[in-house]
This record gives C-alpha cells, sequence and structure tokens, in this order.
C-alpha cells in the first residue's frame, strides 16, 4: 500500500518521469548546484539532479509531504541522476515575504506555474545564474521586462522529451497582439501573455 507521501508524488509525476526529464535537461545546460523552487507543491525533481535544492509551499499538502523526510528521501534516491548527497530544505513561507535565505544564494531559481515568484525572488539568485519560468501564470513576460535579467534559451518540449534551445531567441517573446507589457499590466491581467512561439519554458539569466 502507498504511504501518503507516495500517493501525493504520484499524484504530482502523473506523466511518471516527466519532472526528471526536464530537469535532466537543464542540469545538462546550466551550471547549477543549488536551487530555490518557490510555489513547489510537491515537485522534488530537481532533487534527482542537484545536490542543494530549497523548496517553498504554504500548501497544507505540501507541509504533509515534506514533513516526512524518511518518504521525501526515499523517492529521491529511487530517482537520482547521481550518487551525490542530496540536501533538502522546506519553508512553508509564502514565497511573496522575506523568506530569511541570503541573497544570491542559489544558482538555479524556478517559476513554474506558480504566479510571480521572479519579482519577488530574484533578490536570492546570484548574479550569473538563471531563472527557469514558464509562460502561463504571466512570470516570464514579467522577467522579459526586468532589466535584471536576459533572455539566454528556451525549452522545448516534444515526443515526450525536452530540449534546450538557444538560437533565434529574438524570434521569442514577441506578442501576438501588439501591446505595451508592464508590471501592472501583467498583474491586472493575472495570466501569461500570448506570444507568437510557445516553448514550454524560458532560461533567463541574471546580469544585474
Amino acid at each position: 500500500m502507498q504511504s501518503r507521501t507516495e500517493r501525493l508524488w504520484a499524484e504530482q509525476d502523473q506523466h511518471r518521469g516527466d519532472r526528471l526529464r526536464l530537469f535532466s535537461v537543464v542540469g545538462g545546460a546550466l551550471e547549477v548546484s543549488s536551487v530555490l523552487y518557490p510555489g513547489c507543491w510537491v515537485d522534488i525533481a530537481p532533487s534527482f539532479v542537484f545536490p542543494r535544492a530549497t523548496y517553498v509551499d504554504i500548501d497544507r499538502r505540501a507541509r504533509q509531504f515534506f514533513a516526512d523526510a524518511d518518504g521525501v528521501d526515499e523517492i529521491i534516491a529511487a530517482n537520482a541522476t547521481d550518487d551525490r548527497p542530496r540536501s533538502v530544505t522546506f519553508l512553508a513561507r509564502d514565497y511573496r515575504d522575506d523568506l530569511g535565505l541570503p541573497e544570491q544564494s542559489f544558482d538555479l531559481l524556478v517559476s513554474l506555474y506558480a504566479g510571480f515568484v521572479s519579482e519577488h525572488c530574484t533578490r536570492y539568485l546570484r548574479i550569473g545564474g538563471s531563472l527557469l519560468v514558464n509562460p502561463s501564470h504571466g512570470d516570464a513576460a514579467m522577467a522579459s521586462i526586468d532589466p535584471r535579467y536576459q533572455l539566454t534559451a528556451v525549452v522545448r518540449s516534444g515526443n515526450n522529451r525536452y530540449r534546450v534551445d538557444t538560437g533565434n531567441l529574438d524570434d521569442h517573446l514577441v506578442p501576438r497582439r501588439p501591446s505595451s507589457i508592464t508590471v501592472e499590466s501583467l498583474h491586472e491581467l493575472g495570466r501569461g501573455v500570448a506570444y507568437t512561439k510557445s516553448p514550454f519554458a524560458y532560461v533567463f539569466q541574471r546580469v544585474r
């Protein structure tokens, strides 16, 4: 019989191994040791690939999931891509609040289906580090107008796999309908901007 922790992970990992494939491809393209993942729910796939990860969520089920440290460790051990020791930290907090973390202390900031993560958590990403962000909740658009970021790659998906593409980046982040994208308009819209090209996610480098 599955434990509650295993059931929650199975619910997250509906397309078996999908997030493992995603973070494996990202890890192959970027120099990453430490990851900050606000709005993670129970997605622990970064820990399959990277040695140090800090997860942040206020969801009650996420708190219960990460409270089962042994169960989480077992899932990570069963899926880890190498034998490096793993460090997992969970913060049951709202990422819009001060997380009490050192600034510029992470190599990768993850923003997947969690709102405007970059707006509140870029301070924890080191200069030269990367933001992995998808467009669904508007955070890719937010990063595109943030002078601290520069688009360096896109992540494409298809045929049950991912790939990181660095070509023709000027063709991306072009709205289907010409409009002025501002912080205020994105907050008012509350969702992603429709672009002429739609990769799964974008990779921005923090440049300042």
